[in-house]
């Protein structure tokens, strides 16, 4: 057998190992292959799984790696933790009382402003025990409220990104048009807006290293600027119809200097919180998959969470639930009660409830001794 046809055999046997690509070959009478058919030796249902295979990429699946994921830090759920049993409305540690009284006292100096969502209002006060959603059980009374002007208001596809501290005045007045227009936010947290990886990746995308810092990546529009923040929030995602609400009782938030002064106070009776990274917080915390925070920004249950989460630098998702918020029966249809804050930890999987616990939590998990 000379070394043409030889030649030849191989590529036949080749050929009818690899039917979805080529069918057959034609030899001419030179022993040269002179055309491929695609048609002629198969039926024509594999001739099409062909043409699919061949225009959905076939070979380049072959020869090119797929993208790389990113990957994260592994961290685990200490054996001695036990999960609590959720109390709604209770103190379950007296040491905790303190924290509770300066968060309480720092709702009253910002006048409960973003206790409740925009349009906030109470629909009935014997709403159907039976009935599904959250209300709110007080003695004989079920009072079920909602927003009037909220119900059509555009939503995000993806949640907006905020780089931030909770200390800042500037941030938190910006967190609380977040919660009054019942959006999904990830934060970002920058301790002293210098002390994080984020403060550093804030400084590579923008030169700076101000906060807050906004990313809207359903629109493509980034600011600075916490009056621009406000404004850009409520014209993207505020009611269509501006005629609904009455502007003027945005007052605590957009009139700056009060906001502002407000804040500061706020910020000062709860220790000035956020203002640095805590020294034994993991060092790659940042690398972590966002937690999950349901809550709001003047619950003083909420508060010291999102305080702890903030100090360890830990990305997180803050999903709103002031009065007034859809996404309470949200939380109930989730976890079948409302109670915040609730966290959700997709590092470990882990679910709880109960403030001080939680604090606990991340105190075991996200640090190193």
């Amino acid at each position: 057998m000379n070394g043409k046809m030889y030649s030849v055999i191989c590529l036949v046997v080749i050929a009818s190992q690899l039917p979805l690509i080529a069918d057959g070959f034609v030899v001419g009478g030179n022993g040269k292959i002179t055309s491929i058919s695609y048609s002629t030796i198969v039926p024509q249902s594999s001739a099409a799984s062909a043409g699919a295979a061949l225009s959905m990429g076939f070979l380049d699946d072959l020869f090119t790696s797929a993208p790389s994921k990113k990957s994260y830090p592994t961290v685990f759920v200490p054996d001695d933790f036990v999960v609590p049993d959720p109390q709604p409305l209770t103190l379950t540690r007296t040491s905790d009382l303190p924290s509770v009284l300066k968060s309480s006292a720092a709702l009253a100096v910002r006048l409960a402003t973003s206790c409740f969502v925009l349009g906030w209002g109470i629909d009935t006060f014997f709403a159907d025990e039976n009935e599904e959603g959250y209300y709110l059980a007080i003695g004989p009374f079920r009072i079920k409220d909602s927003s009037s002007v909220m119900k059509d208001a555009p939503r995000p596809a993806e949640p907006l990104i905020l780089y931030e501290y909770d200390g800042s005045p500037f941030c938190k007045r910006v967190r609380e048009m977040i919660n009054l227009l019942d959006l999904t936010v990830e934060y970002r947290p920058c301790p002293g807006a210098r002390q994080s990886k984020f403060s550093e990746e804030l400084f590579e995308l923008t030169g700076k290293k101000t906060v807050p810092y906004l990313i809207d990546p359903n629109t493509g529009v980034s600011m600075f600027e916490s009056d621009d923040q406000i404004q850009y929030l409520l014209d993207t995602y505020g009611p269509t119809d501006k005629s609904l609400y009455d502007s003027k009782a945005l007052w605590p938030i957009t009139f700056k200097a009060f906001s502002i002064y407000t804040s500061t106070i706020a910020a000062i009776v709860r220790g000035m919180p956020g203002s640095r990274r805590q020294v034994n917080a993991r060092p790659d915390n940042e690398d972590m998959r966002p937690l999950e925070l349901w809550g709001y920004e003047a619950s003083p249950f909420v508060k010291p969470v999102r305080e702890k989460l903030v100090s360890l630098a830990l990305p997180h998702t803050m999903v709103s639930c002031a009065r007034g918020s859809a996404n309470r029966d949200r939380l109930i249809e989730r976890t079948g009660r409302f109670q915040v804050p609730f966290l959700v930890d997709p590092n470990t999987g882990l679910e709880l409830f109960e403030s001080p616990e939680i604090c606990d939590y991340l105190e075991k998990v996200y640090t190193i001794e």
